[in-house]
């Protein structure tokens, strides 16, 4: 089946989806709550669309087209307070971060679905791992080789994705001393990473796509876990490396961060991406798991080290001009807010040593999702 052709989309036009962590109220592990949730929610009009995941203890969420930050967001809440009446009937809880702190894959169940169910022989134990939870971002494009572009042009700022949506430090009950544990259960997957370095859509589907398509390996663009990846159907690009945050605020805002960096990128302020870009990219991207904000990344074209915090400080900064024009100054105030006071993953942190056990961490998963933090808005 070849590659369908790439739609056109309205340039930087957003799109956001949230895997999201069902959760019993009783002893605050993950539930297998999933088909009770999604019929209960089918029941009346929900502000977005919600479908199941890969485990029934995860659902994942996504809004409408929006072209701005207000609308994102107000979306977003409204998701938000659906999904918390839904949760309240059904008398479990439902929260954000990139992993559970203590569930055991091994107790997960696949959804009944038969594409879950094929990638679960195919994969076998990963799937299970794969109850983690991410937040995507779809961008529009007006072309393939528009879409090809940014994906590439994007690589340097990846690592300021991870660390600004850190939120799984905890893995089946331990500190892994990661700020974003829950890309290292990606990166298992023989299809991850980052995407091949080509800039033209006729080579990337001739070149690239049905040669993979033509050993076997692949059979549609959804068999790819890149961090970035095209997506045709939609005439977007998607943002796969964050986890979900604790909250939606969180989640607009770094939407519309994506969404400026594209306009930035597309005025051409930078010189045009090339394959040595990649030549740090694995290991910028190590740091912002590991060290999240507090992480040191090297320029992907002169090589030199600096913090990722100042790294962040002065994009959001230069992006000043193209936040005013798309409307999402508030956005780019909150994620400064975020740097200077610090990541879900270190909240999540201060939960544990507040409480001195991991059901701690997880019921301020379960307030901070319920509730806007105040100064995120």
């Amino acid at each position: 089946m070849p590659l369908e052709a790439f739609k056109t989309s309205a340039a930087l036009s957003l799109g956001v989806e949230l895997e999201l962590q069902l959760v019993s109220l009783s002893d605050f592990d993950l539930t297998e709550a999933s088909p009770d949730m999604l019929e209960l929610l089918r029941r009346k009009p929900f502000p977005g669309t919600v479908t199941p995941e890969i485990t029934e203890s995860m659902i994942e969420v996504a809004t409408d087209v929006h072209h701005r930050h207000t609308t994102l967001l107000a979306q977003l809440q409204a998701m938000r307070g659906e999904l918390v009446r839904a949760a309240g009937q059904l008398n479990i809880g439902i929260c954000g971060g990139g992993t559970h702190p203590f569930q055991h894959w091994s107790e997960r169940r696949i959804f009944q679905k038969p594409r879950f169910q094929q990638v679960s022989q195919l994969y076998g134990y990963l799937m299970r791992q794969f109850t983690v939870f991410g937040q995507h971002v779809h961008v529009g494009c007006r072309s393939g080789d528009e879409a090809l572009f940014l994906l590439h042009a994007l690589n340097r700022y990846v690592p300021h994705f991870i660390a600004l949506s850190a939120s799984s430090p905890f893995v089946q009950g331990k500190d892994t001393l990661y700020q974003s544990a829950r890309l290292n259960s990606v990166f298992a997957f023989p299809l991850s990473g980052r995407a091949p370095f080509v800039l033209r859509w006729q080579d990337f589907e001739t070149q690239y796509f049905a040669k993979m398509q033509s050993t076997g390996v692949v059979n549609s663009m959804k068999d790819f876990y890149w961090d970035i990846r095209p997506k045709p159907e939609y005439g977007t690009i998607e943002l796969r490396v964050c986890d979900t945050p604790l909250s939606v605020e969180r989640a607009a805002a770094l939407a519309c961060y994506l969404q400026a960096l594209c306009q930035y990128l597309l005025e051409r302020h930078e010189s045009a991406p090339v394959e040595d870009d990649y030549l740090v990219y694995n290991y910028n991207r190590f740091q912002a798991c590991r060290f999240g904000l507090e992480g040191t990344v090297v320029h992907p074209k002169t090589y030199a080290p600096m913090p990722l915090a100042d790294d962040i400080l002065a994009t959001l900064r230069i992006l000043q001009p193209q936040a005013r024009a798309l409307d999402c100054v508030a956005a780019l105030a909150h994620l400064e807010h975020a740097v200077q006071t610090g990541s879900d993953a270190s909240y999540l942190r201060q939960a544990f040593a507040r409480h001195g056990h991991v059901e701690g961490m997880v019921n301020a998963a379960l307030q901070r999702f319920t509730q806007s933090p105040r100064n995120f808005t």
